[in-house]
Parts: structure tokens; sequence; C-alpha cells
């Protein structure tokens, strides 16, 4: 697993969304992507990071970005959190954790004292080009939006 830094390309990824169509990062050659990944489909803090994305995705969408989120729940999971908490943007099923382990967010984590694998909450913003721009390491769940904006500025 190798560690990813802002200004290398961003591993290319096909992976089904929420209604069982491929979707690539190549796709989005010219747009901005926030990639976000997370830990579980409705959970407080993945539900409050998905929310903050929600309650401000016209922000986002004005400045021609892209958000996508990746967690290793299947689609149906996925249909289910859009439509419980009205999700305006794609969740990629990365059942098979191909691209949370290309992007170093499988992690081994530590829940008291139990030692377990998972992913590890991170934000990743990539450019027109496909290459990484920005890493935040540490997402604020209720205020991930405003954290993109800023490094956009």
């Amino acid at each position: 697993m190798s560690t990813l830094t802002a200004g290398q390309k961003a591993p290319d990824f096909t992976a089904n969304d929420q209604q069982g169509k491929a979707v690539s990062l190549q796709q989005f050659t010219g747009k901005k992507v926030v990639l976000y990944f997370y830990p579980k489909d409705d959970t407080p803090g993945c539900t409050a990071e998905a929310c903050d994305f929600r309650d401000n995705y016209q922000s986002l969408t004005a400045q021609d970005i892209v958000v996508l989120g990746v967690s290793v729940d299947d689609e149906k999971s996925h249909q289910k959190f859009i439509t419980k908490h009205d999700l305006p943007f794609t969740l990629l099923a990365d059942t098979d954790k191909k691209i949370v382990e290309d992007y170093g967010v499988w992690v081994e984590k530590n829940n008291f004292g139990k030692k377990y694998m998972g992913i590890a909450r991170k934000t990743f913003l990539i450019n027109e080009e496909g290459v990484i721009t920005h890493i935040i390491d540490k997402v604020d769940t209720k205020n991930a939006t405003a954290q993109v904006l800023a490094l956009l500025k």
C-alpha cells in the first residue's frame, strides 16, 4: 500500500455506483473531483459528513466540482443511505477494497483495544487533469465542505 501525496496522479478506478452503473475517475477528466472516503453508511460521523456535502452541494457544483463518496458498503446499502438522507451525489461500492487500498485508506484501526481493518476517513481533491491537489487527513465531518472550499481559494 503506497502513500499518496499532493502532486501525484490520482489512481484511476472503476466501481459500481448505488445503481450498479460502472463509474471511473477517468470519466471526470476536465472537472474537479472531491473523492471522499468514509467508514460506513448511516453511522453518525459518516452521516454528518454526507449531509454536510448535501447541504452545501450547490456551492460545490457551482465550481464544477463532482462529489464521489467511497466506502466498502454494497450498492443496496448505498441506495438506502442516499434515500434516507436525500444525498444528491454518487456513492461508490468498493466491495473488493481495490480503491481503498490504492488510495492508502484501508488501515488497521483500534477500538477499545480491538484491532481490525477499516477505512480511514480522508478526502482527496483531484484537479481537471486527474492530479491530486490536496489531501485532507483530519476531516471535520460537520464542516467537510468548508474544508474543501478553503483549499480551493
